[in-house]
């Protein structure tokens, strides 16, 4: 099920990043991407997801990365499943649930290292009950997370949370955990002061928080848009939720405080956005199962004369649904593995990127928001007018994007105010529409993907800023 094509938009640029810390030894802190946004401030809190990704694909090329990620993903969910409890039927059943609920979100993306360390840190915090000093993992635990992806704050956040439901339950006196509360409360405090522990050094602490409350992000990204449900792939997640509420009305809400706290925060941040669901779901699935599993205990009924398959049968069944599913992955993985080259075509302007490299397209280019990266990978050290870094840009640059897209508005002022000389967008789109209407653009090339629109003369209307020469990678 993980294993799948890269076709993120952000990947590209990802990429980018990595070749450039790689090869200047340094981690970039102002934006050398774009013409809009040159040389403001930049957090590239993904730097060492970022060298990752490059080296990878620079050493074993895609299919690298496709394995790697895949793996990255498997593991987040057979994590899970060890929080499952010792059913290990339900346990599968319900992982599979829960995997295919959060499904939507995979690729080969830095999100995927924080669902793994995610899924990790939930296995640390409840194991670290009977075993306490599992906490300490915590620790080099947030120095790696700090600098793969900003979502190092979800550990933070799980240990506040159980340390917080924890207290409760002992306030409420319903558990008597002293020494528990004082090894949860110095560990969530040392793994506070370690997050500095980056090359952005204490900006990591507010941007956690920045990217929540951002509102352009909500608008214009849509996985961190709330969920549609009408949309049939979030109707697994909604079955989750609806499960896991029937099983605790069911079991008369005997339910650990803790849990339950855990389960409304958590589902209140994936109503809030797409982005979080698999954060509930990591929470929700271990409830459901041990709540299922007691129910089963509850209502066992010892069965006689059961009819025993012999030993070497079952090994030898065992065997052969072992050697299916091997099977299976490789050749799916195969077969994933060598479309890649059809999904870039189909999903990016491949041919129009080839087009703009061969002519030697001068002058700043507008591009289409899924592409920026795309261009960014294939073009630099040529600058876009925007890509996926929508915390970079801010919502009333984006607003300015939006309305230049859907030709509305002061598009034109917009095109003229950045110097526009070409603009690289879907066919079907608003503006492609309309500046073939006007004019003073003509398209230049066009396929099923993507159209290049020029400005008709303009060699004389913006000759003092012609940056756009293009370099093949």
């Amino acid at each position: 099920m993980a294993a799948r094509n890269v076709s993120d938009p952000d990947v590209w640029w990802h990429l980018k990043t990595g070749q450039l810390i790689v090869e200047s030894h340094t981690v970039p802190h102002t934006d050398p991407f774009s013409y809009t946004r040159a040389g403001q401030p930049w957090v590239a809190h993904e730097w060492l997801s970022d060298v990752l990704l490059y080296e990878l694909q620079r050493t074993a090329g895609w299919g690298a990365l496709i394995i790697i990620f895949a793996a990255i993903i498997g593991a987040a969910f057979f994590l899970l499943l060890l929080r499952c409890g010792k059913n290990y039927y339900l346990a599968g059943v319900l992982t599979l649930w829960a995997a295919f609920s959060t499904r939507p979100l995979w690729g080969v993306r830095p999100q995927m290292l924080s669902l793994l360390l995610t899924s990790l840190w939930l296995l640390i915090l409840e194991r670290s009950e009977s075993k306490p000093k599992l906490l300490w993992w915590t620790l080099p635990l947030t120095v790696l997370w700090v600098n793969l992806h900003a979502g190092f704050a979800l550990g933070i956040g799980l240990s506040a949370l159980f340390l917080f439901g924890e207290w409760t339950e002992h306030f409420l006196g319903r558990i008597e955990n002293a020494g528990r509360l004082r090894a949860l409360g110095l560990n969530l405090a040392l793994d506070v002061v370690l997050v500095c522990l980056n090359p952005n050094g204490i900006e990591l602490y507010s941007y956690p928080i920045a990217t929540l409350r951002s509102s352009a992000m909500q608008t214009y990204i849509a996985e961190w848009a709330s969920p549609n449900f009408h949309r049939s792939e979030y109707w697994p997640f909604l079955s989750i939720f609806i499960g896991v509420l029937a099983l605790i009305l069911w079991a008369r809400f005997d339910i650990r405080t803790r849990d339950l706290l855990l389960l409304i925060v958590s589902l209140t941040a994936a109503l809030r956005s797409i982005r979080l669901i698999p954060i509930f779901v990591l929470i929700a699935v271990p409830i459901a199962a041990r709540l299922i599993d007691r129910r089963i205990q509850e209502n066992r009924v010892e069965r006689h004369g059961r009819t025993r398959v012999p030993a070497a049968t079952g090994y030898a069944l065992n065997g052969l649904l072992g050697l299916s599913f091997l099977l299976f992955v490789v050749f799916h993985t195969i077969h994933i593995i060598g479309r890649q080259p059809k999904t870039e075509a189909q999903d990016f302007p491949l041919r129009a990127v080839s087009f703009l490299h061969t002519n030697e397209f001068q002058g700043n280019i507008f591009n289409h928001y899924d592409w920026g990266g795309y261009l960014i990978w294939k073009l630099y050290p040529s600058r876009v007018f925007i890509d996926g870094r929508a915390d970079v840009y801010g919502e009333e640059f984006l607003s300015q994007y939006a309305s230049t897209y859907q030709f509305k508005n002061d598009w034109r002022q917009i095109l003229d105010r950045w110097q526009i000389e070409s603009v690289l967008v879907p066919p079907n789109s608003a503006l492609a529409a309309g500046l073939a209407q006007n004019s003073d653009w003509q398209a230049v090339y066009e396929d099923n993907q993507a159209v290049v629109l020029r400005r008709k003369k303009s060699s004389g209307r913006f000759a003092q800023d012609s940056g756009f020469i293009a370099t093949r990678q």
